[in-house]
């Protein structure tokens, strides 16, 4: 199992990438194919889209058929073949079918790994497990910033991304190769998604779940690199350099979030500060656009740091689900989690269009504030929910 879970931590670390690696090629694809950042917020989102909608047969699939077919016959075909769709790109159309492809391809990793942790180790360690896997598998984060720059420049887009398909479908391979699926319960008991959704307690967190993510998930996705590019000029290769530094910080988080829980001995509120200083930080990062580069880049890395509270919230929804359950219930909270950048990609895409004009800064003012309203409701719905502690 450990050289299973290895291997589904390097397809995690595909899913980071995949989900990020738009910013840094933002200004090449607009170059080569003519794909404006509208063009880009939609197949972002259709990424996010796809994966948010796969979750409820992904969550069948891990309790029915188990993740090693689930992870790897899904990598295999949206990944690998997505990527090589990529690579052949003549138009933004082409893009946004890429990303949806791979957006079903990466649907089952993480989650595949999370129904290991739910059935295998105790309930304690699922977020300390969680934020681990989630924090090694973000390095994909780090890959699509400045070393994905680095080699467009040196092989072109469209042979980094044919090297990409190849590795998808490696990685695919070897999850087949390794992955062991967990023995199936010895009293199995019958259920539904519909089950958990009948659970009220659980309605106090979906919301948060949907907000949390976003703002980082699509800033570091998406808008950091046309955000960076336009209002302060800068290049491929130094937006490469931004993203990293927003990269970092959001695995940094990951990890520093990951015992608090067990430290503090709360999750809810652990969670709850976390997203506040988020809050925060979106509205540090609108009052000092316009100021130096290096103070919007400082404010997205805090976005980036006090965003990564999935793995908490995931832990906070999981210790209320059954165990036989358990697979549905995470990737029920991961659709929503998803889901939310992916519906929040699509609304900054039409906030961008309708905002663009004279004055370069506003139409990502606008984006900025549309993420801190949302992610302020979010955290005083999650007031109403009930802590929770294995």
């Amino acid at each position: 199992m450990q050289a299973g879970l290895i291997v589904l931590c390097l397809a995690y670390v595909l899913s980071q990438f995949f989900r990020a690696f738009l910013a840094v090629l933002s200004g090449v694809l607009e170059q080569e194919i003519g794909a404006a950042p509208d063009d880009l917020a939609f197949a972002s989102g259709m990424w996010f889209l796809s994966f948010a909608v796969m979750q409820l047969p992904v969550g069948w699939a891990l309790d029915h058929l188990g993740p090693r077919r689930s992870a790897s016959v899904l990598l295999l075909l949206g990944g690998g073949g997505g990527a090589a769709l990529f690579a052949l790109a003549t138009s933004p159309l082409h893009v946004s079918l890429a990303m949806f492809l791979i957006g079903i391809g990466c649907s089952p990793v993480l989650m595949a790994s999370y129904y290991i942790f739910a059935r295998q180790y105790p309930p304690r360690r699922f977020a300390t497990l969680a934020a681990l896997m989630l924090g090694v598998g973000s390095v994909g984060n780090l890959v699509a910033s400045y070393p994905t720059a680095l080699a467009v420049d040196l092989f072109g887009w469209r042979g980094t991304l044919a090297g990409l398909a190849a590795i998808s479908t490696a990685v695919a391979v070897g999850i087949f190769l390794t992955v062991s699926d967990p023995e199936p319960p010895e009293d199995p008991q019958k259920g539904s998604v519909l089950d958990l959704l009948k659970m009220p307690v659980m309605w106090a967190i979906f919301p948060l779940m949907l907000v949390a993510y976003a703002p980082s998930g699509a800033l570091r996705g998406l808008w950091s690199g046309p955000y960076l590019t336009d209002v302060y000029g800068l290049s491929t290769q130094q937006v490469g350099l931004a993203t990293l530094v927003m990269g970092a910080a959001m695995i940094a988080g990951t990890f520093v979030y990951g015992p608090l829980d067990r430290v503090l001995g709360t999750r809810k509120w652990v969670i709850l500060i976390g997203n506040l200083l988020g809050c925060a930080s979106l509205g540090g990062l609108i009052l000092v656009t316009g100021g130096p580069v290096w103070m919007p880049v400082a404010m997205m890395a805090a976005v980036g740091f006090f965003g990564a509270t999935f793995p908490v919230i995931m832990a906070h929804g999981r210790a209320f689900v059954p165990p036989h359950l358990a697979g549905r219930g995470v990737t029920l909270l991961n659709l929503f989690g998803i889901g939310g950048v992916g519906i929040m990609q699509f609304a900054t895409g039409r906030i961008h269009e309708t905002l663009t004009g004279a004055e370069p800064s506003l139409p990502y003012t606008g984006i900025f504030a549309f993420f801190l309203v949302f992610l302020g409701a979010g955290c005083a719905i999650y007031l109403l929910s009930h802590d929770s502690m294995d």
